[in-house]
């Protein structure tokens, strides 16, 4: 009788403690739920770039933002990755700035929601220097790149020679995920030079009868040659009047690729025997010698009309043009006065700063 007496007076005690202890959990479970999509769980002061090189756990991941010094909670965060089953990272790069859930920092990496690299192409430059840029910026390195766009297998899918895959290399800037293979990267390359290729463009390709091909190498020597945007159509437009008279292209960045270098040519380098040496045969060369931007090519097709059949360099780093060889010569005689005089000046200069050395010692 007392035992019942005693719980009939505590049972509205035992009620207020049963909802106090049950209010606790909520708060707590609330709290700590609140804490898998708030966006204050995770804090990146600075933007940080966090590369997987291959698919990760929680805690190699973590390893990364200690690293980086980025102030966490431990335990709270492998807590939320086993609530919300995201404990497996994929491989990626991953750009974090400003304030996180735990479910959004960890969703991203877990379902592989990458960031893309910026992949800048420039025009006129070499398959080594592109194979450079790229591995800089992705995950594989510029011996594999280059053998993808020396592979005859990829070459006979494209239906391309390596200097017209080459050519097509647009310049621009890409992005792309950093887990993109070489053919991946390439593939994309070529989607936008397609892109690129507006049907006015093809038109009056054909309406100049070339292929696609004979205008991207056209395009290549007129972009080894124009130092400035204004120049490209008219150095185009005097390629053309050589052509349409049947005179060879004599243009010098083609001896320069047969020679494999970018140098002041000699005398005897005009002689070599390759058939990329304008000065050796006629008409175009067999494929592009570098990669010539969009506007490039537009001068190409669209071309300047006028008389000029030759040019030679000037001190400003354009060309003086002229319509007939006499006066071609006597332009490209003021040119290697000039070309004497600073080599002179430079090797005064040299002897004068070795001097000075020698009177401090």
């Amino acid at each position: 009788m007392n035992l019942q007496r005693q719980i009939a007076l505590t049972k509205p005690e035992l009620i207020s403690a049963l909802l106090v202890f049950t209010l606790i959990v909520v708060v707590v479970l609330s709290s700590r739920l609140t804490r898998l999509t708030s966006g204050t769980s995770v804090l990146f002061e600075e933007q940080i770039e966090v590369i997987l090189n291959e698919d990760t756990g929680l805690e190699e991941m973590q390893v990364h933002l200690d690293d980086r010094g980025i102030a966490y909670d431990k335990a709270e965060m492998e807590w939320a990755a086993r609530i919300l089953g995201w404990r497996k990272m994929q491989r990626g790069r991953y750009v974090f700035e400003g304030e996180y859930s735990y479910n959004g920092f960890l969703s991203k990496m877990a379902r592989g929601i990458q960031d893309p690299v910026s992949v800048v192409i420039l025009p006129g430059i070499t398959p080594e220097r592109l194979a450079f840029t790229v591995a800089e910026n992705l995950h594989f390195d510029s011996d594999s790149f280059v053998q993808v766009l020396t592979d005859s297998s990829y070459l006979a899918e494209k239906n391309l020679t390596k200097e017209e895959l080459f050519g097509r290399m647009l310049p621009e800037t890409y992005l792309i995920y950093w887990t993109s293979s070489p053919r991946e990267f390439l593939s994309k390359i070529l989607r936008e030079f397609d892109n690129s290729m507006t049907a006015d463009f093809r038109e009056q390709a054909e309406e100049l009868d070339l292929t696609l091909n004979e205008v991207i190498t056209l395009a290549s020597i007129v972009e080894w040659e124009a130092k400035n945007q204004e120049e490209k159509p008219i150095i185009s437009g005097l390629y053309w009047n050589r052509l349409n008279r049947g005179m060879r292209l004599q243009a010098d960045p083609t001896v320069n690729f047969a020679l494999g270098e970018r140098r002041r040519l000699l005398f005897e380098d005009y002689q070599v025997d390759h058939p990329y040496n304008t000065y050796m045969n006629n008409g175009l060369p067999p494929g592009p010698i570098t990669n010539p931007s969009l506007s490039t090519i537009e001068a190409t097709l669209y071309p300047e009309e006028h008389d000029y059949l030759y040019m030679v360099a000037n001190p400003e780093g354009g060309h003086i043009f002229t319509r007939t060889f006499s006066e071609h010569q006597a332009e490209s005689e003021k040119w290697r006065r000039w070309l004497r005089e600073q080599y002179r000046i430079k090797r005064q200069r040299e002897a004068e700063e070795q001097a000075n050395e020698q009177e401090t010692r």
